[in-house]
């Protein structure tokens, strides 16, 4: 089991956070354990894992809250807006036995960046939604380019597909998974961002490479 550490924001973490973390991961242990898991993965990530080389998973926000259940007890990282609503998303992946680095493109952006950095040095590997934490929806923002210029690491596109779920009325469409659910993990093939690349050109190559894990894992699920 991994070691799981979260930086809190400013602000009391009360009783309901810590409930909420537990009923949380409870839910999704329930949901998983009853679901029917097909995992595809590229022959180059598991190259990568065989030799212990680290990658950057990169996932659409709306799509995050099944894969704490498959990735749970990793060496995983995942950046957590400090919003009130980030401190539960942070509690739960505190009991799944991940952990929490607090802050966004939007706020305490140096910190967490620093935070991953660190993480990445212990040998973490960090997970970003690129279309978090507000949007738009399915769109690349720069954190994730920038994290893996900044590494050297490639970029693993991350997705899975239930077919049984709730689709919130969220900017993201936020899904959550239901139990006894035909599920589908998709791990895509590697993107290396170039040096020379031009961030348009990355952002558009990730996206597409993330359109194309998430279609293909929602078309599995649903069979």
């Amino acid at each position: 089991m991994s070691s799981s550490s979260s930086t809190t924001p400013a602000g009391k973490v009360t009783w309901l956070h810590r409930a909420a973390g537990w009923a949380g991961y409870f839910f999704l242990l329930c949901t998983g354990r009853t679901s029917r898991i097909s995992w595809i993965k590229d022959p180059a990530v598991e190259e990568l894992e065989r030799r212990g080389k680290n990658y950057i998973f990169a996932i659409w926000h709306c799509k995050q809250a099944f894969l704490i259940y498959t990735h749970r007890r990793r060496r995983i990282c995942a950046l957590v807006s400090m919003s009130k609503d980030g401190e539960y998303i942070a509690r739960v992946l505190m009991r799944a036995g991940l952990s929490a680095v607090r802050g966004s493109t939007s706020r305490g952006g140096t910190k967490a960046l620093l935070g991953l950095l660190g993480k990445i040095g212990e040998g973490f590997c960090p997970v970003i939604t690129p279309d978090g934490p507000r949007g738009p929806r399915r769109t690349v923002q720069q954190g994730v380019i920038f994290l893996a210029r900044k590494t050297g690491l490639p970029i693993v596109p991350l997705a899975c597909g239930n077919s049984r779920k709730m689709v919130f009325n969220s900017w993201d469409r936020f899904e959550l998974p239901l139990p006894f659910s035909r599920a589908a993990v998709v791990e895509g093939a590697p993107i290396t961002v170039g040096e020379d690349e031009t961030a348009e050109s990355a952002a558009a190559r990730i996206k597409l490479a993330l359109d194309r894990a998430t279609d293909k894992a929602d078309r599995l699920a649903a069979q």
